[in-house]
């Protein structure tokens, strides 16, 4: 198997060239491309034998994976409760082999279940969180969980997420809120061209919006505004700035 095929040299692709064109006998070849212009020729040079061709479409909203996960826990034979795909995902990440492997390995310890995978049954596995985004913690400082989401930023301050990364995370939470709200109830859908925003993020934005007042968003989007200049050199400790901002945030849903 060749991975990043897309790496290929073009004085590498005149030697592999004939190995596409016949290879051994009982031998396959297999070329993983990331695809995009880059290493075009060895694409080219692999389709010109007429291959088996499986494209792989990008999963790169919180959703896909979802689905994925619970495609992957059906394939097994296993079934996947809605708490349990959230744990997954927070547990092992986004990296696609690793999730099929979990949710298989999960199905096969969840037989005297009935295969049915549960949140402690994942917990139980996989302790921990493999990867933590600055909009992971958004999400949960919009909502008003701020316990939660103080534990996400210092999980993710831990493993190397810059400060104005999160800071512009949360800025654009408390935004499409500001956005969503204002454009009143309808469809998701409707919406999104209204909005300039792909469907998935008003949706989001609508469930998040609930609970937020008018003023609330106002303070919201004030402490968001003062947090950016904070982790740009104002504040004499970045990390006690989102800290502090998360904690407004969290206060500033409901207010009056």
């Amino acid at each position: 198997m060749i991975r990043s095929a897309q790496d290929v040299r073009t004085a590498a692709l005149a030697v592999l060239a004939p190995y596409l064109q016949t290879p051994a006998e009982g031998t396959t070849i297999v070329l993983q491309h990331a695809g995009g212009a880059k290493g075009k020729a060895v694409l080219e040079a692999g389709r010109n034998t007429k291959p088996l061709e499986i494209p792989c479409t990008k999963l790169t909203r919180p959703d896909e994976r979802a689905d994925f996960v619970r495609a992957e826990v059906r394939r097994a034979g296993g079934r996947i409760s809605p708490d349990a795909v959230s744990a997954l995902l927070d547990a092992v990440g986004s990296d696609l082999r690793e999730l099929s492997a979990a949710a298989a390995q999960l199905v096969g310890d969840s037989a005297t279940a009935g295969g049915t995978v549960d949140a402690d049954l994942v917990r139980k596995f996989h302790q921990g969180r493999a990867e933590v985004s600055g909009f992971a913690v958004s999400d949960l400082a919009v909502v008003g969980n701020a316990p939660a989401a103080l534990e996400a930023l210092r999980f993710a301050l831990a493993v190397g997420v810059p400060h104005v990364v999160i800071a512009d995370a949360l800025a654009d939470g408390v935004r499409t809120i500001a956005r969503v709200a204002s454009a009143g109830r309808g469809d998701a859908y409707a919406l999104a061209s209204k909005l300039a925003m792909p469907p998935w993020k008003v949706k989001r934005g609508q469930g998040q919006a609930r609970g937020w007042t008018e003023p609330g968003v106002r303070r919201a989007l004030g402490v968001v505004a003062s947090l950016n200049a904070d982790v740009k050199g104002e504040a004499a400790d970045p990390t006690w700035a989102l800290e502090h901002a998360v904690r407004q945030l969290a206060a500033a849903r409901g207010s009056r």
